[in-house]
This record gives C-alpha cells, sequence and structure tokens, in this order.
C-alpha cells in the first residue's frame, strides 16, 4: 500500500487488500457473538432467511454505492459526502450521511469494546483451565460474575481500547493493511479448527434444523427489523467504514466483485460460527436464546467438558477477540480521516477519539441501559437510516451516468439491474421494514 498518491490519499496496494480489510471490518462480533444470538432469540431459521434475504436484496447493493461514493470522492465519509454534493449542485446537507456514519462507528465501538473485554477475559480464564472441571450451573454463573465485576470488565476494555489505538494510530500502510492481512487468516483457520470439533462432539442435526428450517409464524415487525439491521451491522454499511476503505482502493480494482466476495465471506462466517455453536449448546442441554451472554454463558461448559478443551476454549476466544479488533479499527477510522482533514495529526486523532470510546465504554460497563440503547440505536436507525440515504443520494442525485462512469467494469444489463435496485428497491425496502417495525402497516 503506497501512503499517497495524486490525490494525498492512501492506497491499498491490491484488490485482496482492500476484500480482507473490508472484509475484518464485516467480520467481527456481529458474526460471531451477535448472529448467534438475535438468531437464537427470534426463532432460528425464519430470522436466518430474513437476514440472507436482507444481505442479498437491500445490503449487497447498497455496499457496493457506498463503495463507490469513497472510491469517486477519495476523502473521509463527511468531506467525501460534501464533494459529491458540491458536483452534483446538492444540499451541502447531504454531509449528513457522513457525520452520522462517524457518529455511528463511534457509539458501537463504545459498546463493542466491553463485549472484546469479555472474550479476553475468557482467553484469560481458558488458557488457566479456571472453568475446566467445574459444574454447569457454576460455570453459566461465572458470566453473571463477570458482569458485576466492574473492575475487571475496565482492565480488559482498557486493554482492547489501547491495542485499537495503537493499530489505528500507525497509520493505513503500517497499522490496517498489515493487521488484516494477518488477524482474517487466523480467524478462518481457528473458526475451521471449532466447526470440525463441534461437528463431531455436537448435536449437528439438531443445529441444522434450528438454523435453516424456517417457521414463519414467529416473523413480527420488530425480527424483520433486526434481521435488517443486523444485516446492515454485519456489512459495515452506513457507519462510513465501507466509504473510507473504499477512497484507498486502486481505481483500476472491480468495485462489484470485490464486495461479493466481502458479502459471501461475511456472510459464510456467520453461519458458520452459529454451526459452531448451536451443536455445542444443544449438546450441553442449553438454551439458544439466551441474549448478549450466549457465547460467555454457555460455550465454556461445552468446553470443560471436551478433551484439551482448555485449548480449544482458548483458541475460541481468542477468535472472538481478533474478530472484534479487526472490526474495531474499521469503527474509528472514519472519524481519524476525519480529523485528520480537518489538521489533526493521525496519533493525536486515534488518541483522542479512542479516549472518548473508552469513557463510552466505562459508561457500558456502570449501566446496562446505556450498553442496549447504544446497540439498539445505532443497529436499528442509524445504520438503516444510512444505507437509505446512500441509496437515495446515488439513485436519485448521482444518477445513472455518473454512477456507470465509475462502475464501468460490469455488463450493462447487471448495471442496470443494480441501479434499478439502489434506485426504487432498496429504498422502498428500507422504508417498508421501518413502517412496519413501527406498526405503520
Amino acid at each position: 500500500m503506497s501512503e499517497t498518491n495524486t490525490l494525498q490519499t492512501p492506497t491499498w496496494t491490491s484488490r485482496w487488500t482492500f476484500i480482507m480489510a473490508t472484509t475484518g471490518a464485516a467480520v467481527g462480533l456481529g458474526n460471531i457473538w451477535k448472529f448467534p444470538y438475535i438468531a437464537g432469540e427470534n426463532g432460528g431459521g425464519a430470522f436466518v432467511l430474513m437476514y440472507l434475504g436482507c444481505i442479498l436484496l437491500l445490503g449487497v447493493p447498497i455496499m457496493i454505492a457506498e463503495t463507490m461514493l469513497g472510491r469517486k470522492g477519495r476523502e473521509n465519509p463527511v468531506h467525501a459526502m460534501l464533494k459529491h454534493a458540491r458536483s452534483v449542485d446538492a444540499s451541502k446537507a447531504w454531509s449528513f450521511i457522513g457525520i452520522m456514519g462517524v457518529a455511528a462507528g463511534i457509539m458501537i465501538l463504545m459498546y463493542y469494546s466491553v463485549v472484546a473485554g469479555w472474550a479476553l477475559e475468557y482467553v484469560f480464564q481458558s488458557a488457566t483451565s479456571s472453568y475446566i472441571g467445574k459444574p454447569s450451573a457454576d460455570i453459566a454463573e461465572g458470566f453473571s460474575t463477570l458482569s458485576a465485576d466492574t473492575g475487571r470488565q475496565l482492565m480488559w476494555h482498557s486493554i482492547f481500547m489501547a491495542g485499537t489505538a495503537l493499530i489505528v494510530a500507525l497509520g493505513v500502510t503500517k497499522g490496517i493493511g498489515k493487521a488484516v492481512n494477518i488477524l482474517m487468516p487466523m480467524l478462518f483457520l481457528l473458526l475451521l479448527m471449532l466447526l470440525g470439533y463441534a461437528y463431531e462432539n455436537g448435536e449437528f442435526s439438531q443445529a441444522l434444523s434450528f438454523m435453516f428450517t424456517a417457521d414463519f409464524s414467529k416473523l413480527t415487525g420488530d425480527v424483520v427489523l433486526i434481521a435488517m439491521g443486523h444485516a446492515f451491522f454485519t456489512l459495515s454499511l452506513g457507519m462510513g467504514t465501507v466509504m473510507v476503505y473504499g477512497s484507498y482502493m486502486p481505481q483500476n480494482a472491480s468495485i462489484p466483485s470485490a464486495i461479493i466476495t466481502v458479502a459471501f465471506l461475511d456472510t459464510l462466517i456467520a453461519l458458520v460460527a452459529g454451526m459452531t455453536i448451536f451443536p455445542l449448546v444443544f449438546a450441553s442441554g442449553l438454551e439458544p436464546a439466551s441474549g448478549p451472554g450466549l457465547l460467555f454463558k454457555t460455550l465454556p461448559i461445552a468446553f470443560s467438558t471436551m478433551w484439551n478443551g482448555a485449548f480449544f476454549g482458548a483458541g475460541f476466544f481468542l477468535l472472538v477477540a481478533i474478530a472484534a479488533l479487526s472490526s474495531s479499527i474499521s469503527l474509528i477510522e472514519p472519524g481519524i480521516a476525519w480529523l485528520e482533514k480537518l489538521g489533526v495529526n493521525r496519533i493525536a486523532a486515534a488518541l483522542g477519539l479512542a479516549l472518548f470510546c473508552w469513557l463510552g465504554g466505562v459508561a457500558s460497563i456502570y449501566t446496562t441501559e446505556v450498553f442496549d440503547k447504544l446497540d439498539y440505536i445505532t443497529a436499528n436507525i442509524m445504520l438503516p437510516l444510512g444505507g437509505l440515504l446512500i441509496a437515495v443520494f446515488v439513485g436519485w442525485k448521482l444518477g445513472f451516468t455518473r454512477s456507470r462512469k465509475e462502475i464501468s467494469e460490469i455488463s450493462g444489463g447487471l448495471f442496470n439491474l443494480w441501479f434499478v435496485v439502489i434506485r426504487f428497491i432498496a429504498p422502498l425496502g428500507v422504508l417498508i421494514i421501518f413502517a412496519k417495525s413501527l406498526g405503520l402497516i
């Protein structure tokens, strides 16, 4: 990756680095921590099917549009949207897309880092065999004990935020690019190892039925909204990440093929994570709808009874921490890119935003209501709204001709289909889901 080009914008050295970085942004706690427990809470198969539909019909087209805006703008999300608005004689209020995206990323990191801290705690507990051989009730209670131990949560939260700040302070080349090229292959390898263990030792057929047998009677407006929100959350849409990573994308790289690859890898990892977790949950006679504590209440019980459970447990929770780190980098990067444009030194920007997120994490640790509200507002309101506005801007303001010039590498028929989705189907779909969740239809 070269740090500068004629536009004074960092550029990924290759399309593959963009794919790894964007997949690293997409693949995180949303796939390994959040997807399994919200699938468990919302009926399994029906939720999974709705989630996959939202990825395909809404997520991928909007992700292509957001990447295009980033590469065309070659700026941070706020200034990129200002540049685009000027180019089409539109109101500078469209910069709200960038501002809201930066804010959403920071707000997500405020509670995300707390969950990442839980993962680090369980890496430590697994490596020291602290729960191995204990009764199931005592192991499950261990998460409640951790939840009440604000001091321990604060320690791990602080360590995680310090690591995030260090990587992003090093910059696009030395920090983010190198980190994702190391972290993502490690994540894939660990997940495949654990999937093999779950297949051999868990209730795999029961998990398959739970995840892929759809009971549409369980679909409500709220469930559909959660599925859409999670599709946007897991693809990092509407939070500025895709736009700022797109701004580092080489001009000759194919946006659609790169995004389809990212979406495929992201969705595959979410499904594999579910098929890793649920067989162990069912084999232990545990409840899939255990909420945010699903990983930390149930999986240590499974690991405690398996051969070499301390090793596999440490490996799994290390995977969760790696996934969280790859995403935390992308959550804070849009804000740093914005501050750099305003003249703030990158190291100062990284430290300042990391401190701000750290303070939000402290509030999340001490007040569960703050944690829950940050999660709900970002995933179910801000990200879908950001995606909606991106689709409207590209479809109705940037228009067909300008978009076609930027995405010239695909056939006219496929481009026409994408543009119809962006201009009509995606905005309408998001609006319908919003209206249904509010009980308006």
